[in-house]
């Protein structure tokens, strides 16, 4: 069986390729190297082309290659769909762009350590000259995305449209390999600090908000006490907005306060802190906090342990159901009503491709088999939460050719996804026509699969 091919159009998502290869191309800052094309007020660069090709070639392991003019149409088509939602007057607003520009800043500080690594890779001057590039290529994404819902919005396909769309592939041998695919559902048991332990936190930040209402450094405090693991960089400052990805306690305080004001201590899921606002700029707010985490008794570990254990042991030996346990005793929030099934953060959905998922999480449930359950393990959340859980393998389906009867839903999509394509095809050749489109000469002489050239058809 021939694997699935598709066109690069087709095979991959190009907008997290895009966005990335554009932060080189901001930096680039539009050099001498020539410009290969202009569409509307929209630009290509001659080393635009071999950046966005680089990306396409590295994200995709090697995998996906294509040569410099099937790159450039790409480009071209992106940047005719981002003129025309400007033509047809397509609202983003500078809340949204912003609120997905920290959303980034956040992800390649995740993935480099700290902010500064992330200026000095793409070649900024600072985290203002990185957040003003990301904005321009945040709200161009925004708009070619709106204009192309926009375009397929009404796009729709019957089930005699899914049926000769995989007879197609199936004639073409050219059937897509599904992944193995699994559903998970989980327990959880938080070890909870005790109400002594919690009370000195409080009394501990009420005195050092004193401490600092009487002249000490808030600055110097921080780096002593807080918690937060920034605190070595930036001292525990922050500027943020009223859009910026912090917890809703954190920003609805630092806006309750006024310059110079300490806040009395307040809870977060990440402990508890104190904020000292420092000054007020229009929207944003240039904040300290202190952040202590109350500690957590090993003989409090070790009950919270044996209750997830007898838990178990209890569902494996039909006491209980997996499902009536979770109703019944499981504390996440997040699953506790929905049967503790675990939902796919980057799909929105409750199935996870065995092949691309958390490292830590496929090394626990690798080996399972429908219907087993994981030992206890401890865990932590994002904002230090300590806990235990147990895992069940809900359903698990193995790497196999598509199958019309059980992988509708999937086969419905690629042909819902092949029929959207056709019609921002068929769209981009009209508008083609009564778009301002220049190509410098060296790339005329390449063979596009629209009529970007004008040639008289």
């Amino acid at each position: 069986m021939m694997p699935y091919k598709t066109n690069i159009l087709k095979s991959i998502n190009l907008f997290a390729i895009l966005f990335i290869a554009g932060l080189t191309t901001v930096v680039a800052q539009q050099k001498i190297d020539g410009v290969a094309v202009v569409i509307g007020k929209n630009i290509v660069l001659d080393s635009d082309i071999a950046k966005f090709k680089k990306e396409l070639e590295d994200s995709t392991e090697g995998k996906t290659r294509v040569s410099d003019c099937e790159m450039l149409e790409q480009l071209m088509l992106q940047k005719l769909l981002a003129h025309h939602a400007v033509v047809d007057s397509v609202l983003v607003s500078d809340a949204e762009v912003a609120e997905g520009v920290e959303r980034n800043v956040q992800y390649f500080t995740q993935q480099l350590g700290t902010i500064e690594k992330v200026v000095e890779m793409y070649g900024f001057n600072d985290e203002e000259d990185l957040k003003s590039a990301l904005f321009t290529i945040e709200k161009e994404s925004i708009l070619i995305k709106r204009e192309q819902e926009s375009i397929t919005e009404k796009v729709d396909v019957t089930p005699e449209e899914v049926r000769i769309y995989f007879k197609g592939l199936e004639d073409k041998k050219e059937l897509p390999e599904f992944s193995a695919e699994i559903t998970l559902a989980q327990i959880v048991l938080y070890a909870e600090p005790a109400e002594e332990e919690e009370a000195r936190i409080v009394t501990k930040l009420m005195e050092i908000k004193k401490q600092v209402e009487d002249g000490g450094s808030f600055k110097l405090k921080a780096i002593i006490n807080s918690d937060d693991p920034g605190v070595s960089q930036n001292g525990g400052k922050y500027t943020i907005t009223k859009e910026s990805p912090f917890i809703r306690e954190f920003i609805e305080v630092a806006f309750s306060l006024d310059e110079g004001e300490v806040s009395d201590p307040f809870k977060s899921l990440f402990g508890y802190h104190i904020i000292q606002l420092h000054t007020i700029k229009g929207n944003q707010r240039i904040a300290s906090h202190i952040l202590m985490q109350p500690e957590i008794s090993d003989e409090k570990l070790k009950e919270t342990a044996a209750e997830v254990d007898t838990l178990r042991a209890d569902i494996l030996a039909g006491t209980i159901s997996f499902e009536d346990a979770v109703k019944e005793h499981s504390e996440d929030k997040e699953t506790k009503n929905n049967g503790g099934l675990i939902m796919n953060p980057y799909s929105g959905e409750a199935t996870f491709d065995l092949t691309r998922m958390d490292p830590a999480l496929y090394g626990r449930v690798n080996d399972l088999k429908k219907g087993e359950i994981t030992p206890s393990f401890y865990d932590e959340s994002r904002g230090g939460e300590k806990m235990f859980k147990i895992i069940v393998m809900k359903d698990r389906t193995d790497t196999h050719t598509a199958d019309l009867i059980e992988d509708y839903v999937k086969v419905q999509q690629l042909a819902l996804q092949k029929k959207k394509e056709e019609t921002i095809v068929k769209w981009a050749k009209e508008k083609i026509k009564d778009t301002y489109i220049k190509l410098n000469n060296e790339h005329k002489a390449c063979d596009f699969e629209r009529n970007w050239k004008k040639e008289v058809i």
